[in-house]
């Protein structure tokens, strides 16, 4: 960002130097041609009233100004155009200058100017003819650099001035950015410090912004980490179960009639591992940024009868009964999403439930808003962990969940999925008394 600076102040110098350069030589050299243009004027006039050339009869041989006027040449033209008298060269070998502008203007006007460039000599000759009393025509000229030539000329100064300027940005942007980056550079090492004000009220936004980021990529990294620390510890107990029992079956330390139970604890601390590999892989797709989702228009009591009826089997192993209520309720949704939203709401709530207990599921309008309400009268959840029970692998009561086959990550499932269909949910629920979950699209 420095060099950034240091190149587009240094260019911005050149370009100002430049664009002076050529502007104040165009401006003087203007300047210039007036003052050109006056000076002849007034030579003319002073030639004229001293009447030296009055008379035609006058003897041209008496006529000597070329010590008088260096820079100056003088011409005088009879009214045919015949030059009568030129200061600079003999006359009678000067061609007949009636096709000249300045002459044809100073017979018609009285006076007259002209400019004409020799692009050998690299000089412009300006022209000045005044009309005489006797209608003969005076003309004073004088040679002058062309503005190219001024140019030119100007170009070691300006390459000294733009090498001089170079060196001067160079230091000095180097001395601002330093002095502007530094403060920023000040406010990046503080972000984790809520109390710190930015250097410039400009940067406010962006200072907001930063920390806010700041604290959402370490939140995330602490998330991550804990995830897999939780994913380490939640795989570990059912492997070393399993690896345990099977060591045992192995070495044949088991009797024949204790070996059906062996079986079956391998067989269930399989299938919770499965559970949790299952899970895992769904919470993993979920959090990819780039997840690309199939929206459509979904009969969300439609959905939630269909995976209460699937469930209604598991319910009535544990003895508990399930209801479905509600009506026709479209929302804009993915079908395989919701049904796993609706299905881990349900299996929780048998999950935690008691021996005959029930379920409710409602599906209905509240307040312009499609409802999905999972109700039951089970264990509940005190009000402490509330708040995070919807956090990967926290559980209330993890003995009972790790009996019952829980992950601890379904609720962590249904939350993702609501938040990727801008849904709200609400949980509301008394040790004893039961839960009631709302999901409101």
């Amino acid at each position: 960002m420095k060099s950034e600076i240091n190149k587009r102040l240094v260019g911005i110098a050149i370009f100002a130097v430049f664009a002076t350069v050529v502007g104040t030589t165009i401006i003087f050299y203007s300047l210039f041609q007036r003052q050109v243009k006056k000076d002849l004027s007034i030579a003319a006039n002073l030639l004229k009233d001293t009447h030296y050339f009055e008379s035609v009869n006058i003897s041209t041989d008496k006529i000597d100004l070329s010590t008088d006027f260096d820079e100056l040449r003088v011409t005088w033209i009879a009214k045919d155009g015949t030059v009568l008298y030129d200061n600079d060269a003999t006359a009678k070998f000067l061609n007949n200058h009636n096709d000249r502008p300045e002459i044809q203007e100073a017979f018609y006007n009285g006076v007259g100017e002209a400019i004409r460039k020799s692009d050998t000599m690299k000089k412009n000759t300006f022209y000045y003819a005044i009309l005489l009393d006797n209608g003969t025509v005076l003309r004073v000229a004088t040679n002058a650099q062309s503005l190219y030539a001024v140019f030119v000329s100007a170009v070691p100064i300006i390459v000294l001035i733009i090498l001089i300027i170079i060196f001067m940005c160079v230091v000095i942007s180097h001395l601002l950015t330093k002095q502007l980056l530094d403060p920023i550079e000040v406010m990046v090492s503080n972000l984790e410090n809520a109390d710190y004000e930015s250097p410039y009220k400009e940067l406010d936004p962006l200072s907001e912004m930063l920390r806010s980021q700041h604290a959402d990529v370490l939140a995330a990294a602490k998330a991550r980490q804990d995830f897999t620390a939780n994913v380490s510890h939640e795989l570990k107990t059912p492997l070393t179960s399993i690896s345990g029992y099977a060591e045992l079956l192995e070495s044949g330390m088991v009797a024949p009639e204790k070996q059906n139970h062996f079986y079956q604890e391998i067989h269930k601390y399989a299938n919770r591992l499965l559970a949790l590999i299952n899970d895992i892989i769904k919470l993993s797709e979920l959090d990819r940024v780039n997840y690309e989702l199939a929206f459509e228009e979904i009969d969300l009591f439609e959905l939630a009868t269909e995976c209460v009826k699937d469930l209604s089997v598991n319910a009535r192993v544990k003895s508990i009964s399930t209801y479905i209520e509600g009506e026709k309720s479209i929302v804009n949704g993915n079908r395989d999403l919701l049904r796993e939203l609706i299905e881990n709401l349900v299996q929780n709530a048998i999950r935690y439930n008691n021996p005959e207990g029930k379920v409710t599921v409602t599906v209905k309008p509240v307040d312009d808003r499609i409802c999905l309400i999972v109700k039951d009268n089970g264990i509940g959840i005190p009000a402490a962990d509330q708040e995070r029970v919807f956090e990967r692998f926290y559980r209330v009561d993890k003995s009972r969940s790790k009996a019952t086959g829980g992950t601890g990550l379904g609720l962590a499932i249904v939350k993702h999925i609501a938040e990727l269909h801008e849904a709200k949910i609400e949980l509301d629920s008394a040790p004893g008394v039961g839960s009631t979950i709302t999901v409101m699209f």
